[in-house]
């Protein structure tokens, strides 16, 4: 389809020859605007690879991190293309998101010591960025945003090769291009055909490359809306929330690996699911790569980033509605809230229905999926910091009103759900089982060992960031500039009051666990210690004293 703009006669448009630092910046931010506008359409069109109605957010997500980036970038001499493509993969979101993300970093990767990005230039390094995005993404399929974006870059070398070589005739052949192909997808993919609607991921790269017209000419494609057709089939889904079972997208940024390592991860996680797509990205702190997959089983998916690296930012959402399972009478349930995987695994040993987020990023509609999920009658709800007592209360509220008996038990550390967890009964009454859960979990004192991150006045005096602190009960009471120093002086204060079970959960180094243990046996050999290992994500250290 051809765009026809007319222009009133006298007006004059300052059409640019080359890209520079500031077309750059410009481009970025008629990107997130344009998304701003289309993300309900493009969520509506979204029924492929799985209908979960979030290819326009994740877009605008993923577009409006590398603009953050640009716009909180120090001014040194790094090139913006390759500060707009860092912000992307690492704030990429979703399978279409992370394809953008890739599609960015491959125009960074030609373009970043380019002073003059002209006609020529920039078809070449589209080209590129479509290649590199077809090798990002494990199993590419035809009809698809890949399929969309080849087409653009095809159209635009095609523009150079027949003399049409000018930045904006360049750059409209790219959109044109990609705009035929976008139209075309409705007949490669059946789920497309089915529901009567383009692409969506390819529907945003239509609405990348219009923005990019609209910073080189002036004048902004003319375009039909993009609406799925009267017969359409697309289906709305509830809230995002972490699914047990089958069908689960899981995203991570992985960090502390390798080439071959990550050359690993993607072979292990295409045995385990679909739609994998794995950037990566140089950043200060060294190269990081961003992780999305859709698997059945999410425990094997993390576990396998933790081989690879050090996995963060890890997030789990459904791939289908969230079905209520009926509750099965007499059934009783514990569901426990995990900030690290480690935590998770080690909750979900028990048998217990896990919550695996960071505290920050836990949300209601999650822990009431959680709960309705486990399909009981009685379920016991274990917060595990004080962050998000308030948060579980409510879902726990939601849940009655489905028909559960849930109480919270008001763990404050993941120690203290460790200890109920050790005294709970299935055979007593649910009542009193709850009691003594509860019992357990308030003679569990527990401290933890962190490090601060902004400067603030504590208990134990004023800190500073990298300050190592050591917190019992939740207050401060150790500041410090060695973990282990910490550590031992916040045992000695829990173990002052008596003592004959000590746990302790390590973070990611485990050398610090050795040594804290080793403090013990000597210090308090008669106190048992049992020790767990938190991993990535889990504070440094974590103790409770019974």
């Amino acid at each position: 389809m051809t765009a026809v703009v007319s222009v009133p006669a006298g007006t004059l448009r300052h059409v640019l020859v080359a890209l520079d630092e500031a077309a750059v910046g410009r481009w970025s931010r008629a990107v997130v605007d344009t998304l701003t506008r289309a993300r309900p359409r493009l969520d509506e069109l979204n029924v492929f690879p799985v209908p979960d109605g979030d290819t326009g957010t994740n877009l605008l997500l993923t577009a409006e991190a590398g603009d953050a980036a640009l716009a909180t970038s120090d001014g040194s001499a790094e090139s913006p293309w390759v500060v707009l493509a860092r912000g992307a993969v690492l704030g990429a979101r979703g399978n279409s998101g992370a394809i953008l993300a890739q599609l960015l970093r491959g125009l960074a990767d030609d373009l970043a010591g380019v002073a003059r990005v002209d006609g020529r230039v920039f078809a070449r390094a589209l080209a590129g960025a479509a290649r590199t995005a077809y090798g990002a993404v494990a199993d590419p399929e035809e009809g698809t945003f890949l399929t969309v974006a080849r087409a653009g870059a095809e159209s635009a070398v095609a523009a150079v090769e027949q003399g049409r070589a000018a930045l904006a005739e360049v750059v409209r052949a790219a959109a044109e291009g990609a705009m035929a192909a976008l139209e075309a997808t409705q007949g490669q993919l059946a789920a497309l055909r089915e529901a009567g609607v383009v692409d969506a991921g390819g529907a945003g790269w239509c609405l990348v490359l219009d923005a990019l017209v609209g910073t080189v000419t002036g004048e902004q494609p003319d375009r039909p809306p993009l609406r799925p057709a009267p017969h359409a089939r697309v289906r709305t889904l509830p809230p995002a929330a972490p699914a047990p079972g089958p069908g689960s997208e899981v995203q991570f940024l992985l960090a502390d690996s390798d080439e071959d390592a990550v050359a690993r991860l993607q072979r292990g996680l295409a045995e385990l699911g679909d739609c994998l797509v794995v950037v990566g990205v140089d950043t200060p702190g060294g190269r990081e790569w961003n992780v999305h997959v859709h698997v059945a089983d999410v425990g094997a998916a993390i576990e396998a980033g933790i081989e690879a690296g050090r996995p963060h930012r890890i997030s789990v959402t459904p791939l289908a509605p969230v079905r209520v399972p009926a509750a099965t009478p007499g059934v009783r349930a514990v569901v426990a809230l995990a900030c690290s995987a480690g935590l998770g695994q080690l909750f979900a040993g028990e048998g217990v229905t896990v919550v695996t987020t960071p505290v920050g990023e836990v949300t209601e509609d999650a822990v009431l999926a959680a709960v309705l999920g486990a399909g009981a009658e009685q379920v016991v709800l274990l917060p595990n910091h004080p962050d998000v007592l308030t948060l579980t209360a409510r879902a726990a509220e939601r849940a009655r009103d489905e028909g559960r008996d849930v109480v919270v038990v008001p763990t404050r550390a993941a120690v203290q759900g460790l200890a109920a967890l050790a005294v709970a009964d299935p055979t007593r009454r649910f009542g009193d089982d709850v009691v003594a859960m509860a019992e357990a979990a308030a003679a569990t004192r527990w401290g933890e060992v962190t490090v601060a991150e902004h400067e603030a006045l504590t208990s134990a005096g004023r800190c500073r960031p990298g300050d190592v602190l050591g917190a019992a009960d939740g207050d401060v009471v150790v500041i410090g500039a060695d973990p282990l120093t910490v550590g031992t002086d916040l045992l000695g204060r829990l173990l002052s009051a008596g003592g004959e079970l000590a746990t302790v959960v390590v973070g990611e180094h485990q050398d610090l666990g050795d040594a804290v243990c080793a403090y013990l046996a000597t210090a308090h050999p008669t106190v048992e210690v049992t020790r767990y290992a938190g991993g990535a994500g889990a504070v440094p250290l974590l103790v409770g004293v019974e």
